[in-house]
């Protein structure tokens, strides 16, 4: 059964897994697809409001993630739980794994979080769908596929009260060919603002990034849009369909660097 926006329905948790040719040469990926928290959580002590920012999920993101996969044929892995519960683009270790206060607001669910409580929480959500990635990359692996691995995020239109200018930004680490590429490709439509590791440095050891494609050397990049751009779904199936039409084209570019 399938929800009104295109999402299946699963229960906070379950990977949701978009099947896709190993030939498309790319797996995508979504970290912060869905802002759902299983109901004995009691939404973490928030008031609804807040699940609905971005604080909760990358708005957007999952519409578009979903529309790229259906234009490319392409394999891809999306979250669905809220990175308030634990955030799968961070490291075990990293301190922000789980947020005491995000962007101001206090979670009162994680505020006496102890290891076991995240332990707990890893082994529920974090890792299923850690699992899910690898198990997608190892696919087209042994399909003679290497995929390219291609994360899609969004960002607010202001930050602590200033405006950014960025439409689109691509973050990157190290070599970052596909970024690059992708770059001058949006560059290149001629209506954008393309942040160039903005509005964030795509450095973040033990992101996903880094445990999925860097470790393994693959092609990857990190896509983000503006989140008014995208968040009224016509808007972000749109914007998918715009980066399908890019990404083929960049990655034969970054593949010849």
């Amino acid at each position: 059964m399938a929800l009104p926006n295109g999402a299946p329905s699963l229960r906070p948790g379950e990977v949701e897994i978009i099947r896709g040719a190993p030939a498309a040469g790319v797996l995508l990926l979504c970290d912060h697809a869905s802002n759902a928290i299983p109901a004995e959580l009691k939404a973490l002590g928030l008031p609804a409001q807040q699940l609905e920012r971005h604080i909760a999920y990358d708005i957007g993101a999952a519409e578009m993630t979903r529309a790229m996969a259906a234009a490319l044929g392409a394999p891809a892995v999306l979250s669905n739980f809220s990175r308030l519960l634990i955030d799968p683009n961070r490291g075990r270790d990293d301190p922000t794994l789980v947020m005491r206060i995000s962007d101001g607001a206090l979670v009162p669910g994680n505020a006496r979080i102890d290891e076991a409580g995240i332990a707990e929480r890893i082994a529920r959500y974090y890792a299923p769908y850690d699992a899910a990635i690898d198990a997608a990359i190892e696919a087209a692996l042994a399909a003679g596929h290497p995929p390219a691995i291609v994360s899609l995020h969004s960002f607010t239109p202001f930050w602590k009260g200033v405006p950014r200018p960025w439409h689109a930004g691509v973050l990157w680490d190290r070599e970052g060919r596909l970024a690059q590429a992708l770059i001058a490709a949006l560059q290149g439509e001629g209506d954008l603002i393309v942040g160039d590791n903005e509005p964030y440095n795509g450095g973040l050891p033990g992101d996903t990034i880094d445990r999925h494609a860097t470790r393994r050397g693959l092609l990857d990049a990190l896509i983000e849009i503006r989140q008014d751009l995208i968040g009224e779904p016509h808007a972000a199936r749109a914007w998918g369909l715009r980066l399908a039409r890019l990404l083929p084209d960049s990655l034969a570019i970054a593949r010849e660097m």
